[in-house]
Parts: structure tokens; C-alpha cells; sequence
């Protein structure tokens, strides 16, 4: 495998820390409202890693956080009258929901920053303890930037780029400077430490999770891949690297993965913009898979311009390859098409290079009708071609719905329970031999533009194109 690293700046030949095994970290969401297409984006990108790593032989033990107490947080706590921890919990679900309906995997781990208090308490302590970083007079605990000779190694920026990223405090002694502890002197959410009662600060967050969760003893990394979006590479990412490289022995990751923005119709998404398009709006009107398909159709480190003709496009092509799957829908096999699949991950292993790989599905697709017409009845090609379906399933995420039922979505509850209602009334009928009312039935289906396939595991039906 090839992964282009962001702090390389080139492809790499992926090595792991330890043979056979990967340990990924991925940042993951600040849960004070519903996930939009950026974080669809992002989960989809590092999930589809996680499978092509599995599909090349790797045991991975991929973490990704939950930050569940930020400012953020708490004003929408503030703003409903309820707990911050309602909040978290609200959103929290939401975002599992709206990750299972695109094909998301549950991570391996989902540490949850308040619940990792401990851990973030003991970086701090090493950092001071290090002089690395310092106190200022209102309990607030500070990174001492000038004092890591790698700074802004990461993100490959010059020290002034930096100034107007953040927040001038008087008593820092920095400008770059990042606060590990917020002190907490009124009533608002806080943890209690040696430093007094306060809040963590983000950036120190996933460094003490990765510290806590995935880190080995000995290795030169704590992790083997960290990625996100290229929106935190800076400062999110530097400073996560700053910490970790100066309060342990080693350094955060061997090689950092970034996907590029979502943009909505030309514009990058962004609240202040209006164009926020949250995904379980979006799972309203398409089906989850149709959304995967086309939100992964291309590069993973370019940006992404969101819009509904594409998308319609991007139906249409995965139409394609369920159609394909009816025409040998219900047959089983324990044949593997070794030869698909190692041409599949070759591409893959490109630095995830899903252009090459939907055109190879596409190809599959294209051949695979050609075959049938010409000879439906060669078991061992339809079984193969099973397989094949069953590794795009695997890899890519996509394919493994009923063709019948895909081709069902968008219909309304009272549609498809008339529809279904008709249909067992038609096989009550076809049992009796009564079959004029079977047949009145098929025709009623048929003026509704319903199409009927009986087979020996049931019948099946979908609305005609």
C-alpha cells in the first residue's frame, strides 16, 4: 500500500509499526449538533481505509474520539436548559445513526473525552514537569511553543502565519501559545485536578486518548496512521503532535492522512455561510448507500463539490450494479474471484484511488451482462460473479442491499404496505388456485407500475423504471 502523507507531502510505501497490525486514530466529532456532509466525508474516507487495510491482511485497531464537553457544548446546554451531558448524548446517537445509515463501521474504540479526564491530568503534569509548559495567574495552563524545537514541523508553516490563529492573552508568553487547561471559577462544567477545578483543552484531548488507548511501548510512534480533515492539520494537529513528542518518548504518528472539504454547489460548507447540509437531511430524500457511493467517488484528498445533478448521476451508475446483482439475485457460492479482487486492491492500495476502482466496476458490470445474455446458465461465471459482488460489498462499503429493496427506497410507508398487502393476497390466491384473482392482482400491480419476480425464496417486487 501507497498513502500519500500530509507532512511528506508524497505517496509513501505504508509500513506498519508492528507486522500484520495497524493502529489508526482518527479525530472525531464535537457532538453539540447533527453531522453534516464534512463529517460524512471524513468518516467515509477513514472507514474505507480501515477495510482496504482489513483486506490486505491487517489486524487494525482503529480509535476514533468523542469530544463531549467543549464550549460549543455547553452554550447549546445553556441555550435548551438541559445538561451538557444530554447534549452530548443526544448528539452522540445521532451521529451513530446518521454513520450506520451511509455504511459506517462502528470504530474499535470511541473513547469519549470525559471520560479520559485521568489521562489529560497526566500529560499536563509531564509537560510542567518538562517545562513545557507553564501556569498564568488564573489557573490557566499553557503550552510553551518556544520550547519544542519541532513546532510547526507538521504543518510546515512559519512562525508569523501562526499570530493570527489565536487569541492574544496577555500573560502568554507566545502568541502560538495553546491552553491544556481552561480554569473554571463560576458554576459552569468542570473537572477537578491538581491544577483546581477546570476544563481540558481540545488539542491536549486526543493526544492523552491516543496516550491512553493505542500507544505501545518501545516504538518510536505512538500510532501508525492519525487522520482528519485538512482543516485540522493546523493548529489541531500540530499542536496534538507538540504535545505528545514532548511529553513522551516518541512521537504521535508515522504518517498523517487528511481528506479535503465538502463544498456545497462551489462553496466551501460552512454554517456562517448558510449552506450547512446536514446529512440526515440529505438521508431523507436518498438512500444511505446512494449517498456512500457518491460521496466516495472521488479522490479522498480533493475537495468535494456537493450537488444534486451529480448526485442523481452517481444513482444511476450504482443503479447499474444492482440490476446486475437481480439477474443472479438468491444464488449462493464458496468460489472467491481471487483475480477481481487483486486487481481491486492493487488500485486501492494507490493511495485509496477510487476513480480507478469504480471503473473497474463499472467494466465487471458491463461484462458481466455481456456474459449472462450469452450464456445464463454458466454456473461457475455466475459464481464467480457472486463473489465479486460479495468483495465490492467488503471493500468499498456498497452492493450488499436487496436489489428489490433498493430499488423500493423513496416510497411511502402506506405505498409499500398496500403493495406488500397485495402481493400476499395474490399467493393466497395462487395457493387456492383461485388464479383469475391471482391474476387481477398482478394486473392492479402492474397498472401501479409494480414489477413482480417469484422465486423460490419468496417474491419480490419493485416500481418499474
Amino acid at each position: 500500500m501507497f498513502l500519500y502523507d500530509s507532512v511528506q507531502k508524497t505517496k509513501c510505501k505504508f509500513e506498519s509499526l508492528i507486522e500484520g497490525k495497524v493502529s489508526l486514530y482518527v479525530c472525531g466529532p464535537t457532538v453539540y449538533d447533527d453531522a453534516h456532509l464534512g463529517h460524512a466525508k471524513s468518516a467515509l474516507v477513514f472507514d474505507l481505509l480501515t477495510r482496504i487495510l482489513e483486506a490486505d491482511g491487517y489486524d487494525v485497531l482503529f480509535a476514533r474520539n468523542i469530544t463531549d464537553i467543549d464550549d460549543k457544548i455547553i452554550n447549546k446546554a445553556r441555550e435548551l436548559g438541559v445538561s451538557t451531558a444530554d447534549i452530548a448524548q443526544r448528539y452522540t446517537q445521532a451521529y451513530h445513526r446518521d454513520m450506520a445509515a451511509i455504511g459506517v463501521r462502528p470504530p474499535t474504540l470511541e473513547p469519549k473525552a470525559t471520560e479520559s479526564i485521568a489521562a489529560m491530568v497526566e500529560m499536563i503534569q509531564k509537560l510542567l514537569t518538562n517545562k513545557h509548559a507553564y501556569t498564568i495567574s488564573n489557573g490557566d495552563i499553557y503550552f510553551d511553543t518556544a520550547s519544542d524545537k519541532g513546532y510547526l514541523s507538521l504543518s510546515n508553516r512559519q512562525s508569523q502565519e501562526n499570530i493570527s490563529r489565536v487569541d492574544k492573552v496577555s500573560e502568554k508568553r507566545n502568541e502560538a501559545d495553546f491552553a491544556l487547561w481552561k480554569a473554571v471559577h463560576d458554576e459552569s462544567v468542570s473537572f477537578e485536578s491538581p491544577f483546581g477545578s477546570g476544563r481540558p483543552g481540545w488539542h491536549l484531548e486526543c493526544s492523552a486518548m491516543i496516550e491512553q488507548h493505542l500507544v505501545t511501548k518501545d516504538l518510536p510512534y505512538a500510532i501508525d496512521i492519525h487522520g482528519g480533515g485538512a482543516d485540522l492539520l493546523f493548529p489541531h494537529h500540530e499542536n496534538e503532535a507538540a504535545q505528545t513528542r514532548c511529553a513522551t518518548n516518541h512521537a504521535l504518528a508515522k504518517y498523517w492522512i487528511h481528506n479535503g472539504f465538502i463544498n456545497v454547489d462551489g462553496e466551501k460548507m460552512s454554517k456562517s455561510l448558510g449552506n450547512s447540509f446536514f446529512l440526515k437531511d440529505a438521508l431523507k430524500a436518498y438512500n444511505g448507500e446512494t449517498l456512500r457511493f457518491y460521496l466516495l467517488s472521488t479522490h479522498y484528498r480533493g475537495d468535494f463539490n456537493f450537488n444534486e445533478e451529480d448526485l442523481i448521476a452517481s444513482k444511476k451508475r450504482l443503479d447499474r450494479l444492482y440490476r446486475l446483482k437481480k439477474r443472479i439475485f438468491g444464488l449462493t457460492t464458496n468460489v472467491i474471484d481471487t483475480e477481481f479482487k487483486t486487481a481491486l486492491l492493487d488500485v486501492l492500495n494507490d493511495d485509496m484511488n477510487v476513480s480507478k476502482a469504480y471503473a473497474l466496476i463499472d467494466e465487471l458490470i458491463a461484462s458481466a451482462n455481456d456474459s449472462l445474455d450469452a450464456n445464463a446458465k454458466d454456473k461457475l461465471y455466475r459464481q464467480k460473479l457472486i463473489s465479486s459482488l460479495a468483495i465490492i460489498e467488503s471493500v468499498l462499503g456498497f452492493g450488499g442491499q436487496n436489489p428489490y429493496e433498493y430499488f423500493q427506497f423513496g416510497l411511502g410507508d402506506v405505498t409499500k404496505a398496500k403493495i406488500d398487502s397485495l402481493i400476499a393476497k395474490r399467493s393466497e390466491a395462487k395457493a387456492l388456485k383461485d388464479f383469475a384473482a391471482s391474476d387481477a392482482i398482478r394486473d392492479e400491480l402492474t397498472a401501479m407500475k409494480v414489477s413482480i419476480m417469484d422465486t423460490a425464496n419468496g417474491t419480490f417486487w419493485e416500481i418499474a423504471n
